[in-house]
């Protein structure tokens, strides 16, 4: 592959709602897009971080300082280059997988597109829709929450997954299960709001027959969930905690989950969570793909990935307007409760050149 140059570029959206987990409230995105030009083809790749450096030690501002500064002239230096390398050549740089991960995305796109190869195909996909689940926010009110509910349900989500902290646990999920019954597929996801201290409360939420509780603990304290994983009789899953293969390997050994959330952003790529996923596979774990907001750039990347036969519970792979009111690209729509897998090559989407350029902040090209 050779290199012409990347494109950086800021975008802003407004979500439909704002959004609130234990560690803040989001009302729009700040999103920071990759464009990988080659001699063949170009590609797109969405960075997660967040504007704050609150879900993980990454933040926007950091990641583009990073690609510019250290990732992108060590790949433009590279003898020889293909997506499948750019872990390997990034190595040295310690930590920042959501930059490594968007850096290798629009390569992998680039380097797809010019094959005329789908990224489903190219990661092992047997699916071509998947399942679709929703994560609900933390909310003013128990009827607030109840009314969101019904209408995602309306809308056709195959599960629901609401969002706790101390104080905003047992309440909401007692009255989502007494409103909506026991045939709802539920979850909770905590993003590591509590401590080991916690657990004879966490095992109050035993008795709601939930799929899973997401995180409970710091992500450091991987004991910590093996321990609580031992007191409570519902599934741990692990989201932060899990960083690479290796990390979901010893998770597992350890007997800390018996489900993983698998968000390719935070584990540095694509081509690594399909690692993750062959490790979870192996050892009997549940995977299924997270979200973290993203644009069309992103979730149909997820797509590929949930369409894997490791990914056997509903992800967070919502349809477009479940965050914002105008994606950047087509939108993604709900139908049956399940999304469709992009087949085209590549990614099989591109930004709409009207609509991103509505929402572009700021752009800067770095030639290789």
């Amino acid at each position: 592959m050779k290199l012409t140059g990347f494109e950086l570029r800021r975008i802003e959206l407004p979500l439909v709602a704002p959004f609130r987990t234990s560690f803040g409230v989001q009302t729009g995105r700040r999103v920071l897009l990759v464009r990988a030009v080659t001699a063949d083809a170009e590609g797109w790749g969405e960075c997660v971080a967040m504007a704050d450096p609150l879900y993980s030690p990454e933040y926007v501002d950091a990641a583009e300082d990073v690609m510019k500064r250290f990732l992108v002239p060590a790949l433009a230096a590279a003898d020889r280059l293909d997506a499948s390398r750019v872990a390997t050549v990034l190595a040295p740089f310690k930590g920042h997988r959501m930059a490594k991960c968007a850096l290798e995305t629009a390569l992998l796109d680039a380097e797809l597109r010019a094959e005329g190869r789908p990224l489903a195909r190219e990661l092992g996909a047997v699916r071509d829709r998947v399942p679709c689940g929703v994560s609900v926010g933390i909310m003013d009110s128990v009827p607030q929450l109840l009314d969101a509910v019904a209408g995602y349900l309306d809308q056709g989500y195959v599960r629901i997954k609401l969002k706790i902290e101390p104080g905003w646990d047992v309440e909401p999920v007692r009255a989502v299960r007494e409103r909506f019954g026991d045939d709802v597929a539920l979850q909770v996801d905590a993003n590591t709001a509590y401590t080991l201290a916690d657990a004879r409360q966490l095992a109050k939420l035993d008795p709601f027959d939930l799929l899973l509780i997401e995180q409970p603990l710091d992500e450091e304290d991987v004991l910590g969930h093996a321990e609580l994983a031992r007191l409570v009789d519902t599934p741990i899953c692990l989201d932060e905690s899990i960083t690479s293969a290796a990390t979901a390997a010893a998770a597992i050994r350890l007997g800390a989950c018996r489900v993983v959330n698998v968000k390719p952003g935070r584990v540095g790529g694509y081509l690594e969570a399909r690692r993750i996923h062959d490790v979870c596979t192996a050892a009997g774990i549940a995977v299924w793909c997270g979200g973290m907001l993203e644009t069309g750039i992103g979730r149909a990347a997820n797509l590929a990935l949930a369409a894997l036969p490791g990914f056997t519970l509903p992800g967070d792979t919502s349809a477009s307007d479940r965050y914002f009111h105008t994606d950047i690209t087509e939108p993604f729509v709900l139908a049956g409760g399940h999304i469709e897998v992009p087949s085209g090559p590549g990614l099989g989407v591109e930004p709409l050149a009207d609509r991103l350029d509505a929402v572009t902040t700021t752009t800067e090209w770095i030639a290789c």
